[in-house]
């Protein structure tokens, strides 16, 4: 065989398996067509139409007095159908409609808008996006009244697709609290905490799939509506917030600190009513990185010998008048151990009271050690009846568990309880500590801190949370009195005396702790104060912690303090609820009066005989005042009634005693002679254990 006839039956050869290979590619698109043709069909159809997934509106976030907090804010993509509108309707506003929307978006002329809508015309396209920019409900509402898109979805083909943008209307007041949910439902704060309530139930809805891989909405009977989210009304009051952020923000600059934190909560409510937390940047700015109120875990320091204090007075012998001495300031533990007072020199020999409110770490620590020291586990007891070493249960997710180091466990050894006296060896929330300090201004009740009051359904309320008591009673009631008298005393005599001298008296604790970094304690500083006011008739209580302030002012005293006193005189002005009545001074006619103002009628009218002054009375009552009547006395009724605070002013010291005391009232009084003023407004109700001060003059 030649070359010539080799390669024409190579070209015969692949010509023929050419041909083969054509016959079956149509032999099999037959197949497929007459054979497989109804199921690719419904593949296809699958393919193109689809049931997908309509969000839900997501509930509101409302502060104490029904502010919004968090909201969803519906904006809208504008895309068209084509079709659907009529030629005449097209062609007579199809000009109008691309000027307009040239001048709403200014992004294209009017000509580039006009042939978009008329060659999606011309091409029979049933969903075009004229605009991925989205609008707010009043561009749409403005749109809505526009040429072509006037005649609605059916005859003007104008698709308006909502979707819903979380909207807070102040900003990042109270960020990390409210919080947030992302797509993939992680988040913090209350949006994830209640994600269950605010998210709703989304429903389906039937779409298209065409060209560019655009769904578009197609009407279906079988089309299930969403279900918007529920409510929720939170405790926060925005009044309160923005004076808590503005006060910690300005104390963060002027120490350059790193991260700081404020809580403020109702004291028989346990309801925040404000929590900021600020860290930070990098750059000279302060924002809220992460909610330390909640999630953080702190040495306490100082702000813990309150527990220390609570257990040597309830399961030990001490006393507040006894005396330890602290020498120079410096003890030894285990022949190598060194606790240290921050005063230069020492405190010497002082009273319990007064290591306590000049917070002696040396005092604390051995005074532990001694009574103790021996069985360390009944110093863990109290901890543990505190529910210090539990999470408190608080309502938003991600509260840590404390980290509590105790007797038989590993890294427990001989300095770990004098350690732990004074708050150092183990971590805790600053909650937990506020939970504590609480209970004491809430006659020794520890409740929860509230964060949400309820969820709600438009007007109708679906769940309420009351509050929830965690310990019934912190200690027994001779202890809870001294444990109010020595937080007054830090103020007034100790630590913090820096914020007395108010209208109304603070209690509480100041608080610093060296930071540990790898292993070691540095120069670097937690502080803190922590305690609730009117001291008399506490309202708040209130936790300031600044972590890393940078400066000669390092302590709690300095750094926290002053924080605190500026939210509480804040509230004072603004709450007239905690504002004692003022001082009322009499008016004194000129002529010979004696000096009686009131007391027991019995006592008084006698004396009054015996004195040869001319007396009369208008009342049975047993307690009256006097009003002059000419040259005569006037007895009127005092209004003394069982259920109310009296009015004592003019009334001699004991009787005044006798009538407070009679309440229930603790009474603490400064002066000689009658009574000049009282710290509770007369006429409110009288609550068993409450503290009033008496000035006599």
């Amino acid at each position: 065989m030649n070359i010539k006839q080799s390669i024409l039956l190579r070209v015969r050869v692949a010509f023929l398996a050419v041909l083969l290979f054509a016959l079956a590619v149509v032999a099999r698109v037959a197949y497929i067509q007459m054979v497989e043709g109804e199921k690719w069909i419904a593949m296809g159809e699958a393919t193109m139409f689809d049931y997908r997934k309509v969000k839900a509106t997501r509930g509101n976030i409302y502060s104490d007095n029904g502010s919004l907090l968090a909201t969803s804010l519906p904006f809208y993509k504008v895309a068209f159908d084509a079709t659907l509108p009529k030629a005449e309707i097209f062609s007579d506003g199809v000009d109008s409609l691309a000027m307009l929307l040239s001048r709403f978006y200014k992004d294209r002329s009017a000509q580039d808008y006009k042939r978009m809508l008329i060659d999606a015309r011309k091409q029979g396209r049933q969903y075009i996006i004229i605009n991925r920019k989205q609008i707010d409900y009043q561009d749409k509402k403005m749109m809505e009244n526009w040429p072509i898109f006037r005649e609605g979805r059916y005859r003007g083909g104008v698709i308006f697709e909502k979707t819903d943008v979380r909207y807070r209307p102040f900003a990042g007041l109270s960020r990390r609290t409210i919080g947030f949910v992302n797509e993939e439902n992680k988040g913090a704060g209350l949006e994830y905490s209640f994600n269950g309530y605010l998210a709703g139930k989304d429903g389906y809805a039937y779409y298209q799939k065409i060209a560019g891989g655009i769904w578009k909405p197609v009407y279906d009977a079988n089309n299930v509506k969403a279900i918007n989210g529920l409510d929720i009304h939170t405790t926060i009051d925005v009044n309160l917030q923005d004076v808590a952020e503005t006060a910690l923000h300005k104390a963060m600059v002027q120490h350059r600190a790193d991260d700081g934190l404020v809580v403020v909560m109702e004291v028989q409510t346990g309801e925040v009513k404000a929590i900021s937390n600020l860290s930070h940047d990098g750059n000279g700015h302060y924002y809220e990185k992460f909610n330390y109120a909640t999630g953080g875990l702190f040495e306490p320091g100082s702000t813990f010998k309150l527990v220390t204090i609570i257990a040597l007075l309830e399961d030990s012998p001490v006393k507040l008048s006894d005396s330890v001495d602290t020498g120079n300031g410096e003890v030894i533990f285990h022949k190598k151990y060194k606790v240290r007072d921050h005063e230069e020199g020492g405190l010497g020999r002082i009273t319990v009271r007064e290591a306590f409110e000049h917070s002696s770490n040396v005092a604390m620590a051995r005074l532990t050690d001694e009574n103790f020291g021996k069985n360390p586990m009944r110093f863990v007891q109290h901890i543990e009846r505190l529910k210090l070493n539990k999470p408190l249960g608080i309502q938003i997710t991600g509260e840590p568990s404390p980290r509590f180091t105790f007797p038989g466990q590993k890294g427990w050894s001989g300095i770990s309880l004098p350690w732990m006296a004074y708050g150092y060896g183990f971590e805790m929330t600053p909650l937990h500590t506020l939970a504590l300090y609480n209970a004491v201004a809430n006659e020794g009740k520890m409740i929860k801190p509230l964060f949400v009051r309820s969820v709600s359904k438009a007007d109708a309320t679906v769940e309420r949370f009351k509050t929830e008591t965690i310990v019934d009673r912190i200690c027994s009631g001779k202890t809870l009195r001294q444990l109010q008298q020595l937080l007054e005393g830090v103020v007034e005599n100790g630590t913090a005396r820096n914020i007395r001298g108010t209208h109304y008296r603070i209690a509480g604790k100041t608080g610093t702790a060296q930071i540990l970094e790898n292993g070691q304690y540095t120069k670097k500083y937690i502080t803190s104060f922590v305690g609730y006011f009117p001291a008399h008739q506490p309202r708040y209580s209130a936790m300031v912690l600044i972590r890393n302030p940078r400066g000669w002012q390092q302590y709690g005293s300095s750094v926290a303090a002053p924080v605190f006193k500026e939210i509480a005189d804040n509230i004072y002005a603004r709450d007239l609820r905690i504002h004692t009545a003022m001082e009322f001074a009499p008016y004194h006619e000129p002529g010979t009066f004696p000096v009686i103002r009131g007391g027991k009628l019995e006592e008084l009218a006698q004396l009054s005989d015996v004195m040869g002054i001319s007396n009369h009375t208008e009342t049975e009552d047993a307690w009256v005042r006097s009003v002059k009547n000419g040259n005569a006395v006037m007895w009127k009724s005092a209004g003394v009634r069982n259920e109310l605070i009296p009015d004592v002013t003019g009334f001699t010291l004991r009787d005044a005693l006798y009538l407070l005391e009679e309440r229930g009232l603790m009474v603490l009084y400064e002066g000689k002679g009658r009574v000049q003023s009282q710290s509770l407004a007369p006429g409110t109700r009288a609550r068993k254990g409450d503290r009033i001060y008496v000035k006599l003059g």
